[in-house]
């Protein structure tokens, strides 16, 4: 996996998280399903990397 896409798929993860749960922290289901939407875009993004990885062996 390339190390920038790992960092960003990381971070999007990470920052998702973080808006999830104060989403639910304060009762906003925008924020919440927001921050969802961008930890569903991490994944995606790691998924996708390690494809590249199983594919370059």
């Amino acid at each position: 996996m390339s190390k920038d896409q790992k960092a960003k798929a990381k971070k999007e993860q990470a920052k998702g998280k973080a808006e999830e749960t104060l989403g639910r922290a304060v009762g906003n289901e925008r924020m919440t399903a927001k921050g969802r939407a961008e930890q569903m875009k991490g994944d995606a993004r790691q998924a996708k990397e390690k494809e590249k990885d199983v594919f370059k062996h």
